[in-house]
């Protein structure tokens, strides 16, 4: 997250309730985005924001849209579209977060990758808040099975990845069937072209408010070393040999390369995971969850998979393959060195590739100096072994279970203590818990052989 402006939350016109969540969250300070954006937001008006992943911004639309909030009716109010179900997962989660203390606040995700006829049971009962891939949203407007009549706010996050994506068409279908929207509020990391379209067929004056990149670098060591195409995957294997980062978010601009990198890697004896498109989603979610809880050390991902990841912590940056384009590149490595920790990126650089290191050079107002590859680390490896092990258990919100119960199941016995325990997610039908690496075998004996709330449920280790 972006450092904090000292502006309070508590200094805007915000309900009581809203407040209260905040600061359960601790989010006492805006941070720029904040500051920026939700003044306006709560005065009503159009917002198009320029703001980086990691800047607050869920929060300030979130904070928006949930305040004008009417929670007696049950209508839906507001629509947010995001370019994949990992972002809508985790804006949804956020939503649902600063909703806490407002009681039967409904929040539900619409995305691909998931059998239509259990959205089509939960939106018989309208949620105040839909948050959703364009596709999928889309399909449902067709369908007549969402009702737009009510929305008070639509909200278009990562536009920019959406436009990528090839999107295009079903925004604007989007935007014909919910024209009479009153406010709307557009969240890009980049600028193209196409996102002023975008703003000029939804949006009424909108304030503008552009974020500067080069703040997502100020606490990044960058480091560019020379490659040919032959040598490029050994040269990535001697950088994480000599860098030794636990945890290592590799870019690749195709898919195919994603899964070769990965396969490569793996067969060297590194703990990684591929993250892209052709992926089916349960194994996406799965790779996500597993990095995010510190059981594998490696996540292989294109721009597009990657966006939107809430990865606190994350120890290094590589790009595999240097991004097409300047403000991409800014926006990858400002995944590492976030809330004023130090932070790592390396980037790989063809022959043919230097006018691309030119072009982030005068982005970033710096001067860039490429390198030779480092020689080998002598004795170690370098491939660290992660920290924890990910169980799967086959339950989750359906089922009641809650993470407190999980933690309670792994406790009960004095075997294992809180300290043992890591991330908990809780999906609607699966639950997942991060065990440190010693412990993992026990845990999954007391999850497997014991009960959790009195029901025994299938528990398996995630490879």
């Amino acid at each position: 997250m972006t450092q904090p402006t000292g502006e309070l939350f508590s200094s805007l016109p915000i309900r009581a309730e809203l407040l209260e969540a905040v600061a359960s969250l601790e989010y006492a300070e805006m941070t720029p985005i904040q500051a920026a954006t939700l003044p306006q937001i709560l005065e009503g008006r159009d917002v198009l924001a320029q703001a980086r992943t990691g800047s607050g911004k869920t929060a300030a639309f979130a904070i928006g849209l949930l305040n004008k909030l009417d929670i007696q009716t049950f209508l839906t109010q507001s629509l947010v579209l995001c370019p994949t179900r990992e972002l809508a997962d985790q804006v949804a989660s956020e939503i649902r977060r600063l909703a806490s203390a407002l009681p039967n606040t409904k929040v539900l995700t619409l995305c691909g990758g998931k059998p239509m006829q259990a959205q089509l049971a939960s939106l018989k009962r309208e949620a105040h808040v839909i948050v959703g891939t364009p596709g999928r949203i889309l399909k449902h407007l067709e369908k007549g099975s969402l009702q737009v009549g009510g929305i008070k706010t639509l909200v278009l996050d990562e536009a920019d990845r959406m436009l990528d994506m090839g999107f295009h068409d079903d925004i604007m279908r989007i935007l014909d069937k919910t024209n009479d929207i009153k406010q709307s509020l557009l969240f890009s990391a980049t600028y193209p072209d196409e996102i002023k379209h975008i703003s000029a067929a939804v949006q009424k004056n909108p304030v503008e408010v552009r974020m500067e990149n080069s703040e997502s670098s100020e606490q990044i060591d960058q480091v560019f070393f020379r490659t040919t195409e032959n040598g490029k995957k050994q040269a990535l294997i001697s950088v994480l040999e000599n860098y030794h980062p636990a945890s290592t978010l590799v870019f690749c601009n195709r898919k195919l390369h994603c899964q070769e990198l990965t396969q490569a890697l793996q067969g060297q004896g590194f703990s990684a995971k591929a993250l892209h498109g052709d992926l089916d989603q349960y194994d996406r979610d799965e790779s996500l969850i597993q990095f995010a809880n510190n059981s594998i050390s490696i996540l292989v991902a294109t721009d597009v998979a990657a966006r939107g990841l809430d990865i606190t912590d994350l120890s290094a940056v590589i790009n595999y393959d240097l991004s097409h384009d300047t403000e991409s590149h800014v926006h990858r490595i400002g995944r590492t060195g976030r809330a004023g920790s130090d932070g790592l990126a390396i980037s790989l650089v063809l022959p043919n590739e230097d006018f691309r290191v030119q072009a982030i050079a005068e982005l970033q107002n710096r001067r860039i100096h490429i390198q030779e590859l480092p020689t080998r680390a002598g004795k170690s490896d370098g491939k660290l072994v992660p920290p924890t092990v990910t169980l799967h258990i086959n339950a989750g919100r359906k089922d009641k279970i809650r993470p407190g119960d999980i933690v309670g199941a792994l406790t009960a016995s004095s075997e294992l203590n809180k300290d043992d325990i890591g991330k908990i997610t809780v999906l609607d039908k699966m639950a997942y818990v991060a065990v440190v690496r010693a412990q993992a075998h026990k845990a999954l004996d007391l999850l497997a052989n014991g009960k959790i709330k009195g029901r025994k449920f299938r528990v398996r280790t995630l490879r």
